[in-house]
């Protein structure tokens, strides 16, 4: 199993990243200076989901900056039609390759359409364009696939372990299955998800990374 992570802790694992209650909107304009040098925009939900992506291409020896793969956490759904009008065939002319919830599904493929990228009638045809669809979230796609035994070692590691345990304790998360207490944990701080992004991303097996995540960064290399 990779560890490299493993003695880094708290918002060390962030240094590079934007942090904080304007991140999506600073990663969002760091993004859109360097459209001059990209041949691929990847758009994303959130600043987390960034992070995912590059620690998984970080694992592989990649720098997807330096490869022309422009990552845009816009920020929801909703703003997937805006940045696929101005990044892809209606705007600058980049492919687009993207990442969404499932709940976002539907718009995605109104936006894929509008801003003519191309019509989807079914998930086999998003995947075609690229665009790859977690079941709930990227953090469910990733607590699914580290599993209990990870996640609490890593939760350890982190010391981290008694701020989940006191959620484990709150009357309406006791007796709650472990995925959906550490889905709530997570979400709970906008911090958290984005290190634990890069922890779970980086300690889990490589086979066991999520296909949405996997699929969008193998995409990349034929952007």
């Amino acid at each position: 199993m990779n560890d490299p992570q493993h003695r880094r802790s708290g918002d060390e694992i962030l240094d590079g990243y934007f942090t904080g209650p304007d991140a999506q909107l600073a990663a969002v304009e760091a993004a859109l200076n360097h459209v001059d040098s990209a041949n691929i925009a990847v758009l994303v939900e959130g600043v987390s989901d960034q992070i995912a992506l590059d620690t998984l291409a970080n694992r592989e020896g990649r720098n997807l900056a330096a490869d022309g793969t422009l990552i845009v956490p816009v920020g929801g759904a909703h703003a997937f039609a805006r940045y696929l009008l101005e990044l892809g065939p209606k705007g600058v002319g980049l492919a687009v390759a993207g990442l969404c919830d499932v709940g976002e599904e539907p718009d995605i493929r109104r936006a894929l359409e509008t801003s003519g990228v191309g019509t989807v009638q079914d998930r086999a045809e998003l995947e075609q364009l690229g665009f790859f669809v977690c079941e709930r979230d990227l953090e469910d796609e990733l607590i699914r696939a580290a599993g209990q035994d990870l996640i609490e070692a890593v939760l350890t590691d982190q010391s981290d372990m008694t701020a989940f345990r006191a959620l484990q304790k709150q009357p309406e998360w006791r007796g709650r299955a472990f995925d959906d207490q550490f889905h709530r944990w997570l979400r709970a701080g906008a911090r958290r998800s984005q290190r634990y992004s890069v922890l779970l991303v980086d300690r889990m097996d490589l086979e066991r990374i999520p296909y949405p995540l996997r699929a969008l960064l193998d995409r990349t290399r034929s952007g």
